[in-house]
């Protein structure tokens, strides 16, 4: 840990921009709306309400951008992370495609506000999905298709096993599937230029200022150790961070750790070789891998996860054979940074949002779609305290299941599911 930072040591930490302290909270303050968490949901929500003209207090119990939002991959897929035949199946082909609209008008938020706020977090075009099993051949051709003719989607190329590795330096890849419109960028530094938008825009942020409880009532109290918030409406944006703060959502999701390296600079030329361009891949495991290049030519490696309270005594020495079994050609590559993040899945990894009564909403359980889909939600949700509930109406009534057990339980059952869906990997 950095202390003068107070981040987590990692490659956005190091590389990050624009950090501005915000002071921690003190005292007793009013406002329109207050936001618990700094993460992107938190963030964007905040910066749309203040748009929207309304009086905004963020608390963040570390930094902003301290959990999933600054330390993840950095990969933004097109729609949601659920499949769009698993949701024509779930919910027919008219729902699905307006999950399917959602979702991209999520992809285009970022553009806009990368665009807008002018912030500085390498933002590229393209994502590659690299088919790691045989009874997987003839899926990218499949959802190639599909999204083009059903959901007016023609930016997905399905490639053989050498376009693929003409384009990935993996023997691991059997086929691809290229999409041209997804994204990737540096989240930290996006998370802080929506942050600093929002300032910009007259939101009071308080970092350090852990939520302790907060009344159910209306106007809320919404309390930390050494001050309070008088608030008409709350917004929780804590999700895997939420801790014992709100029972009533607890339930609905599942907080999982996940694990990244940024290895030495591999230089131009080899980092051309190992990648043939500025777009970010994953491959069609369970558990994924998922990798890009840096602005500086390294590799940007995540492998693993594990279910309990604790990371890895090693971190480096827990993701690196992951990414030896796709590229055993970096065995001689030092690993310069080693960190992990925790996010949120639901059971059926669909976004979980809604409102615990009429004053307070919630988003959380982005099961890996965090950067794209947390920062819609932040608006959706900032549309329905203002009163327009369309989009927000739409995500909130996707039928989220409380896990087996609730909280008490879902650790085991999860950890079960993972041994099964491992092991289907390596058959």
């Amino acid at each position: 840990m950095s202390e003068m930072a107070g981040y987590p040591d990692s490659y956005y930490a190091a590389t990050a921009v624009g950090v501005r302290d915000c002071p921690p909270l003190e005292g007793e303050r009013k406002a329109d709306v207050c936001v618990i968490g700094g993460g992107f949901t938190g963030v964007s929500a905040a910066l749309n309400l203040a748009e929207r003209g309304l009086d905004v207090v963020l608390l963040e119990a570390e930094r902003i951008g301290f959990g999933a939002s600054g330390r993840c991959g950095g990969l933004i897929g097109s729609g949601q992370r659920k499949e769009v035949v698993d949701t024509e199946k779930m919910f027919g082909l008219e729902r699905s495609r307006e999950l399917w609209d959602l979702a991209e008008l999520a992809k285009q938020e970022i553009r806009d506000r990368v665009d807008k706020h002018d912030i500085s977090c390498d933002l590229q075009r393209g994502q590659l999905v690299g088919i790691h099993k045989k009874r997987y051949l003839g899926w990218a051709k499949e959802i190639a298709d599909v999204l083009a003719t059903r959901y007016d989607y023609p930016f997905c190329t399905a490639l053989n096993a050498e376009e693929t590795r003409a384009r990935v330096a993996s023997n691991d890849f059997l086929e691809g599937l290229y999409d041209s419109k997804a994204l990737t960028i540096h989240p930290l530094n996006y998370a802080l230029g929506l942050a600093r938008a929002a300032v910009e825009r007259g939101v009071r942020m308080y970092e350090r200022s852990r939520v302790l409880k907060y009344s159910r009532a209306d106007p809320a109290i919404v309390e930390t150790a050494q001050g309070s918030i008088k608030a008409s409406f709350v917004v929780l944006a804590c999700n895997a961070y939420l801790g014992d703060l709100e029972p009533r959502m607890a339930g609905k999701m599942m907080p999982i750790n996940n694990f990244m390296i940024a290895t030495e600079p591999l230089g131009e030329v080899r980092a051309k070789e190992l990648i043939n361009g500025r777009f970010g891949v994953h491959d069609t495991r369970f558990v994924v891998d998922y990798f890009r290049l840096s602005d500086d030519n390294r590799l940007l490696f995540g492998g693993g996860e594990n279910y309990r309270s604790r990371f890895p005594r090693d971190i480096s020495k827990f993701v690196r054979p992951y990414m030896l079994r796709l590229f055993p050609q970096l065995s001689d590559v030092a690993i310069d940074y080693a960190w992990g993040g925790t996010l949120s899945v639901t059971v059926n990894r669909l976004p979980h949002l809604g409102r615990l009564q009429p004053n307070v909403f919630f988003g959380q359980g982005y099961s890996g779609h965090g950067i794209s889909i947390a920062t819609f939600a932040g608006k959706v949700i900032a549309e329905a305290v203002t009163g327009t509930a369309g989009k927000f109406d739409v995500l909130a009534d996707l039928p989220i299941h409380t896990f087996p057990g609730g909280t008490l339980l879902r650790y085991p059952g999860m950890v079960l599911a993972m041994l099964y869906y491992t092991i289907r990997d390596r058959i």
